[in-house]
């Protein structure tokens, strides 16, 4: 056979994907790991509460490794599922996460914790659809800037449809409440309309009004206010045993880690002092058993992981892959903004959310949807490495 003719044989055959970002697989691990160790930890002596007298000192550990082995199956299967196909199909996951949160709401559906209405049964784990939420909007909004590129410099074109998808969600999100999620996904909706080419005033108008909104809300509710003020003064009396209970416990416990902590095992605001120490409260764990070592190993990973996705999404728009792109970088605000409010909550940066620890905390939904969303990501990069190859996405 000539040898042209194999050339032109071999150039014709597909090309095998070539290899994928295995440091953000290992990064994602690790705080996986970690989590799971952590969450032991920091739910082992929950069984000595009354509320939690029938649970086992591992059933908190036990759920949260089933949630991982469901999270990695979920991740794996979307791991094989193309871009291209996310893309087409967004506004339809969309319209589906909008009707979840509907469904939520019901009385004789959605599971009611602590007066938040924000779970559905599913028998082997409760989901939570503002998770999925998360992923939809990142979809949607990257789907959409993508529809509407020429529209990006005639802003009220642009973004009112935007707008007002944002608007239906964060009314559906209030209602449960879930103020917490709904700020998340404002984030992650407007990140990816300022990387997607919106107008650089308009979008600064923007921001600005969906601030006020924020500031009207929290006005306009007592409880809300109150929890601002707690915030603002977590050791006054009036504070100290109410709003700002967990706040004050939180500092407490990262006073008690110092620089190398008291070791595994070693806290004792777990001990029924620090309410949700096991999900929006890990990091305060973290802190007093690891000390500041332990926590900025962990603000380190975050930060290199939110980076690393940002970079992936970077190569597939520099490719000409804008959904992929911003749909990667959608994610990237996603993990990075959450893992910031919550470390910002722990440490009384910031007021108190109901907002867990990407990864890390324990939670099935979230666990979920986090390990789909970074599949996705390692997806647009397989695909990033496989053209780059000269192959085809």
């Amino acid at each position: 056979m000539p040898v042209r003719d194999g050339l032109r044989r071999r150039s014709a055959e597909p090309v095998r994907v070539a290899g994928f970002d295995r440091a953000l697989v290992w990064v994602t691990a690790a705080l996986l790991l970690l989590g799971l160790v952590m969450v032991y930890s920091a739910s082992i002596a929950l069984p000595d509460n009354p509320r939690f007298a029938r649970y086992s000192p591992t059933h908190f550990l036990v759920r949260h490794a089933f949630a991982l082995g469901i999270g990695f199956v979920a991740a794996l299967a979307a791991l094989q599922v193309p871009i291209a196909f996310w893309e087409k199909w967004a506004h339809v996951i969309f319209v589906g996460a909008l009707a979840l949160l509907v469904v939520v709401l019901l009385p004789f559906v959605g599971v009611a914790v602590n007066g938040a209405r924000r779970w559905i049964p599913l028998g082997l784990m409760n989901f939570q659809p503002s998770e999925l939420a998360k992923l939809a909007v990142a979809m949607y909004a990257a789907s959409y800037m993508v529809r509407r590129m020429d529209a990006r410099e005639a802003f009220f074109r642009a973004v009112t449809p935007m707008a007002i998808a944002l608007g239906v969600v964060g009314v559906l999100l209030l209602a449960e409440p879930d103020m917490g999620a709904f700020l998340v996904i404002a984030t992650i909706a407007m990140g990816i309309l300022f990387l997607g080419g919106v107008n650089g005033r308009m979008f600064a108008l923007s921001v600005a009004v969906l601030l006020g909104s924020f500031v009207l809300m929290i006005v306009t509710s007592p409880w809300r206010a109150e929890r601002i003020f707690a915030y603002l003064d977590p050791w006054n009396p009036a504070y100290a045993q109410s709003k700002a209970y967990q706040l004050t416990h939180s500092l407490i416990a990262f006073g008690r880690g110092e620089v190398f902590g008291q070791g595994l095992g070693g806290s004792v605001e777990k001990l029924h002092y620090l309410p949700e120490a096991h999900t929006d409260f890990l990091m305060a764990v973290i802190g007093e058993e690891l000390g500041f070592v332990g926590v900025l190993v962990v603000i380190v990973a975050f930060f290199w992981l939110t980076r690393r996705i940002f970079a992936i999404g970077r190569q597939a728009i520099a490719l000409d892959r804008v959904f992929a792109g911003l749909l990667a970088q959608g994610v990237g605000i996603w993990i990075g903004a959450q893992a910031f409010i919550n470390i910002g909550v722990n440490t009384g940066l910031l007021p108190t959310k109901g907002l867990t620890l990407p990864l890390m905390s324990y939670g099935g939904s979230a666990i979920l949807m986090n390990l789909v969303a970074l599949a996705v990501v390692l997806r647009v990069d397989i695909e990033n490495r496989t053209l780059m190859r000269g192959g085809r996405a």
